[in-house]
């Protein structure tokens, strides 16, 4: 089983227009960050969450082409504005690629991208759109997805909601500041457990500092449960 970081940073992305702090101006590759998005191999599935606007970059850099299913943990402009770039793959595997989120997420996105989730919408001759087909999932509910056991679980990011996952021995959780009880006691017996690390100093959205930071590239292998 493994965790692939495909994207590590945050929505204004490392480094920052215009920006000339000691960060943004690295020379380490590991200060190179595209906004956050990751793939989980198990089972001989492949699982993408979220669709950051790098995200063709990121499957060309980590030799992705092909996906089972996507995952989203919200509708915020720097977690799906790369959507577009799902149609490479569902052109390539001449399939619809099931797509999964929340109930407010999924809403979201057929507002934001009309032409892929509007049945109506007839696509013209010799163009293409993502071929996605909308899944609802249901909060503190494990779900089969592509044959890979999923638990959502729903997490509050300010005055909304995001899904984080649970997949087998790994959890993904994004863009929280705190994490509820009953979430809590679904984290248990983890071998991985990703968050996220905004800044050094207290912000509305995020946890605090004091974890160790993953980066784009970064590869983490467990046993498959």
């Amino acid at each position: 089983m493994r965790l692939i970081f495909l994207g590590t940073g945050t929505s204004f992305g490392v480094p920052q227009i215009g920006c000339r702090c000691p960060t943004c101006t690295s020379s380490d590759p590991r200060d190179k960050r595209t906004r956050t998005a990751a793939l989980i191999e198990t089972r001989g599935k492949r699982l993408l969450i979220d669709t950051p606007p790098e995200l063709r970059l990121q499957l060309v850099a980590a030799g992705i082409d092909r996906i089972d299913a996507v995952l989203f943990t919200h509708a915020h402009a720097d977690h799906v504005h790369g959507i577009d770039d799902l149609r490479a793959l569902s052109v390539r595997q001449g399939a619809m690629l099931p797509a999964y989120g929340s109930r407010e997420t999924m809403a979201e996105l057929a507002v934001k991208f009309p032409y892929i989730f509007d049945p109506s919408f007839v696509v013209p001759a010799g163009t293409s759109k993502p071929e996605l087909a909308p899944h609802v999932l249901e909060a503190g509910v494990t779900v089969s997805i592509a044959g890979v056991p999923v638990l959502p679980l729903s997490l509050p990011h300010g005055d909304h909601y995001v899904l984080g996952y649970r997949i087998g021995p790994i959890a993904y959780i994004t863009d929280v500041k705190t994490i509820p009880d009953d979430a809590i006691a679904a984290l248990a017996h983890l071998d991985v457990l990703v968050l996220n690390a905004l800044l050094s100093r207290p912000h509305p959205l995020h946890l605090p500092a004091g974890i160790a930071p993953a980066y784009d590239g970064l590869v983490i292998e467990v046993d498959e449960p």
